[in-house]
């Protein structure tokens, strides 16, 4: 079973070619080819969607040609094609959509139209044909989400962001401190050198009683501590998004030890949520097993911080690797295998559907 799978829900373009076997309890990844627009969107602080399909456009040819060489393949010898049909970009999402059709239908091969959640959500097995029931936290750029995984296209959503997902925090802080974009890294590298005690920033939701999140208050508390320990940028001042990063007091510290505490603070009071509304979760469930997949899992002290909840608990956390959480083919020829392996496969009319929900 060999499948090509493309990726272009924002601003990746991507295609993988995974090979199965029914012999064997794993599958090979033959190959992997993605092409980041991060570059091209930095300078204006975020995804442009008229950008990034015109983007999708020119690579996804080129990215075709690299795989299939790649690989050693022809079309021919490809049994499947999928692509992301949501959630994501409408405009993105066509130009991988349609392009997998099309070979599909030139190919005379089945296509399979893949959730792009289902793609991180399996991640953390990528390779294996038997899905282990868990909790998903899957934690991206635009969701937030607590998943009780029972079996491939088995999902409960325990809980979700009822605002802003924690990638989108990070990156709406990191605009606020006038960090570049995307803002999680620059965060996650400034924290490792900062006090996460020093700014006493608020746990939203965590005694909500239920599983859902809110990162909205948190940019905000952020947003109002910044006039009272920064002094104003004399350029940009009057747009209040972006300050010098000096302390009002600067005998106390220096610039760069205040914007670290910042990012450290920061960053804790997500992580803290996270651990805690998941731990809740395996303990509703009986679950003993945590699984965490999406963009923002690559952040190191995220992953520390659960695997060390995890440990204390007798609690088996399967990762997905960090190639595998930013946006890839890789994951989508994945979880297309082990639903074609499952007997399912989509219509040729199914469309795109950029609010495509996970259950």
């Amino acid at each position: 079973m060999t499948i090509l799978a493309i990726e272009t829900s924002c601003d990746e373009t991507a295609v993988a070619i995974l090979r199965g076997s029914e012999r064997q309890s794993s599958s090979d990844l033959l190959a992997s080819e993605v092409a980041s627009q991060i570059a091209e969107h930095e300078k204006f602080g975020g995804v442009v969607p008229e950008v990034a399909s015109r983007n999708h456009l020119a690579q996804l040819p080129r990215l075709l040609e690299r795989a299939i060489a790649s690989a050693n393949v022809t079309i021919n010898e490809i049994d499947a094609f999928a692509a992301t049909s949501g959630p994501g970009l409408a405009s993105s999402l066509l130009v991988g959509n349609s392009a997998a059709k099309g070979l599909a239908i030139g190919a005379g091969k089945p296509f399979l139209a893949i959730n792009h959640l289902e793609g991180h959500l399996l991640s953390p097995f990528f390779g294996s044909k038997k899905i282990e029931p868990n909790i998903g936290l899957v934690v991206s750029g635009g969701h937030t989400l607590l998943v009780n995984v029972r079996g491939v296209g088995n999902y409960e959503i325990l809980g979700r962001t009822l605002d802003d997902a924690a990638g989108e925090a990070f990156d709406k802080v990191a605009k606020l401190l006038g960090l570049g974009y995307p803002g999680g890294p620059e965060i996650e590298m400034r924290a490792q050198k900062g006090d996460a005690k020093k700014f006493d920033l608020p746990r939203s939701m965590l005694n909500s009683g239920d599983l859902n999140f809110s990162f909205s208050g948190l940019k905000t508390a952020v947003r109002y501590l910044l006039p009272k320990v920064v002094i104003p940028n004399e350029v940009e001042g009057s747009r209040a998004e972006s300050f010098k990063v000096t302390y009002r007091d600067p005998s106390t510290d220096t610039g760069d030890d205040m914007l670290a505490d910042l990012c450290a603070s920061f960053q804790q009071a997500v992580i803290d949520v996270l651990r805690e509304k998941s731990l809740r979760a395996l303990q509703q469930t009986k679950s003993r097993r945590l699984t965490l997949s999406g963009g923002v899992s690559c952040n190191r002290a995220l992953r520390e911080n659960l695997r060390a909840a995890c440990q204390k608990n007798g609690i088996d956390f399967p990762v997905a690797d960090s190639w595998l959480c930013t946006d890839n083919a890789a994951m989508i020829a994945f979880a297309a295998m082990l639903r074609l392996e499952n007997g399912i496969v989509s219509s040729l009319a199914e469309e795109i559907d950029p609010n495509l929900a996970l259950a």
